[in-house]
């Protein structure tokens, strides 16, 4: 690794909020073997980092079959990890039921790629209205102008809703991006939240990624309440995976107070997904 220490001090109970899990014994796409990244590789980045809390967010190699995420959870164990999982319209009440008693507090609506989208838009309202009693928050992955085209839908969801990686706003624009102030609105309403993660996607640069930290800092001097912070390992679009301890030192750049890193870290994710 090129830094093998972290250059700020880990908050208490921090928590990766942000990191999916993808273990080829389970069964899969085909594509699990080259995204891999299994609990046990994982557990040994979090004792390096000072992570002891984590979200797992459903993979795509897996579709609608949760049964590696909630394998995960138990194992990283209920008391530090929660997951994000992935169902469709079809989804019965019971299986809901079951995905809770798991450690899950929400559900993934990956859709900024239409081509391996393996849920629909669709059903993200009908199922916001069936996990509301739950408590569980809708996690939406969409680009900044699907953001805009979805306005009406998203601002209709009368749960907790999660924006991934920073909203995908134009790299060029940053919080010029029409979608910014979309999300803004919503977050002064009080039920949404921002993920800081990805910065390799939300990027016209290579590392350390200027135009992503100059987003997520103003994302994070808006609404310091109201973002958590994730890693996105195992980094399944990038050819050349980003140094774990570079980009967890990105948080001192991104969050510069040590109030606002144990909100990010510690307090908002403890809020939202019920540690």
């Amino acid at each position: 690794m090129k830094q093998k220490k972290l250059t700020f001090q880990m908050p208490k109970d921090a928590c990766n909020a942000h990191l999916h899990i993808i273990d080829p014994a389970f069964p899969n796409d085909g594509k699990a073997e080259s995204q891999r990244g299994t609990v046990e590789e994982y557990q040994l980045l979090a004792t390096a980092l000072g992570l002891p809390r984590a979200v797992f967010v459903q993979a795509k190699p897996f579709g609608l079959d949760n049964t590696c995420l909630l394998d995960a959870i138990g194992r990283f164990g209920l008391d530090h990890a929660r997951g994000i999982a992935v169902v469709n319209s079809s989804v019965s009440d019971a299986e809901l039921e079951r995905l809770h008693a798991g450690g899950v507090r929400g559900l993934r609506f990956s859709v900024w790629n239409a081509q391996n989208a393996v849920v629909s838009l669709d059903d993200c309202l009908p199922l916001s209205e069936r996990i509301k009693h739950l408590g569980w928050n809708i996690q939406l992955h969409m680009g900044s102008s699907q953001i805009i085209q979805q306005e009406d839908m998203i601002r209709k969801l009368n749960c907790q809703v999660v924006i991934d990686h920073m909203g995908r706003l134009n790299p060029s624009l940053g919080i010029q991006d029409p979608a910014w102030k979309i999300l803004q609105e919503m977050v002064d309403k009080g039920n949404t939240w921002i993920k800081l993660s990805g910065p390799y996607l939300n990027t016209q640069s290579d590392e350390p990624w200027l135009d992503a930290e100059k987003t997520a800092r103003a994302i994070g001097e808006f609404a310091p309440e109201r973002v958590v912070w994730g890693s996105d390992f195992p980094h399944v679009t990038e050819k050349e995976k980003p140094d774990e301890f570079v980009l967890t030192n990105l948080i001192s750049l991104w969050l510069p107070t040590e109030r606002a890193r144990r909100l990010a870290l510690t307090d908002n994710p403890a809020k939202l997904y019920g540690f």
